[in-house]
């Protein structure tokens, strides 16, 4: 009698796909196909991307245009004699305090600021990056330490989640440009002055996402898992450093991407009612003071650079914490 299995006989290796074709080669281990399938992720991450930014620069440069022209016309052209819609154009692009200035200003700017200054130099920029950062960093890690802190004790105690809940939230409805000055007034009159006060009102706005994130995700543990917990006679603490806190991990990832964006706005908030004479902050207040729309112009291009590069830090221990455990392919 003829069993089912040896009456169907075996696929190949080749059949089942254990082997890849031509061989046995990958499509990776033949020569050149690492760097097309690099090339593919290239154009399938970056073709976005660009026609995203052309999109911003053809408008900037439309906008800068349009807002431009009456101010060129007025005291850069002579009206009377007329002009060509080349020469409006040329003169909307290269006027030296224009309403809004043209893309290639702002990269000009910022060239001659980080290579004809010194770092130090309160004129480059990277001088005002680093106050900044440092300010940024140093709340985002009080605000992260905050919130975590908050979070364990919220969801340990429902005594501390109806009073504290409703707290966290009702804080964020206050608008920082009225906490800051309170804030800095409060920590000036305790002797705290330059990086503690814009790191306190940093802390004040990345504590939020992170609590918020946090209590969600500590909760995220299903009821079977809490119960094999209690099967083992765990205690509170084993059970939130063994289960809570590893389910809590995606959710927090994300909570510091938007608390470390937020803790630079509040640094750079912090900067203007202090009168500071460096940070990012203090060069946006200088620009507007004498109307060097250029400067303005190109501190903000730097803070967003300066925001970019702080999430994309966050984001790349997010890809090694989740892959280390399992979380990311």
């Amino acid at each position: 009698m003829v069993t089912m299995a040896e009456a169907v006989p075996p696929r190949s290796p080749a059949a089942r796909g254990s082997l890849p074709p031509e061989g046995g080669r990958s499509a990776l281990g033949r020569p050149g196909g690492r760097t097309k399938n690099w090339f593919q992720r290239l154009i399938h991450n970056g073709l976005p991307i660009a026609v995203v930014l052309l999109a911003v620069l053809l408008a900037w440069y439309a906008a800068a245009w349009a807002l431009n022209a009456p101010g060129a016309i007025e005291r850069v052209l002579d009206e009377e004699a007329g002009y060509t819609q080349r020469e409006l154009f040329e003169a909307t692009m290269t006027m030296e305090r224009p309403l809004m200035p043209a893309p290639h200003q702002v990269v000009m700017d910022l060239y001659e600021s980080l290579t004809e200054w010194p770092v130090d130099n309160p004129r480059n920029l990277l001088f005002h990056v680093a106050v900044t950062g440092q300010s940024t960093l140093i709340g985002f890690v009080m605000g992260t330490a905050l919130g975590l802190l908050l979070s364990v004790l919220i969801v340990h105690s429902r005594t501390l989640d109806r009073a504290l809940m409703p707290w966290i939230v009702a804080s964020q409805t206050v608008p920082v440009l009225a906490i800051a000055p309170i804030v800095l007034v409060i920590l000036g009159s305790l002797g705290f002055s330059g990086t503690a006060p814009k790191a306190v009102i940093a802390m004040y706005l990345c504590f939020f996402p992170v609590t918020v994130a946090m209590v969600a995700g500590l909760r995220s543990p299903q009821v079977i898992e809490t119960e094999m917990m209690h099967t083992y006679a765990a205690s509170r603490w084993q059970s939130l450093w063994l289960l809570r806190l590893p389910a809590a991990l995606p959710f927090l990832f994300p909570a510091l991407r938007v608390g470390v964006a937020a803790g630079l706005v509040g640094a750079m908030v912090a900067e203007l009612p202090t009168g500071a004479v460096a940070g990012l902050g203090a060069r946006l207040l200088t620009g507007s003071y004498y109307g060097q729309t250029i400067q303005i112009w190109s501190a903000l291009v730097m803070s967003a650079l300066l925001g970019l590069t702080l999430t994309a830090a966050v984001a790349l221990v997010e890809r090694l914490v989740l892959r280390n455990r399992g979380g990311v392919a």
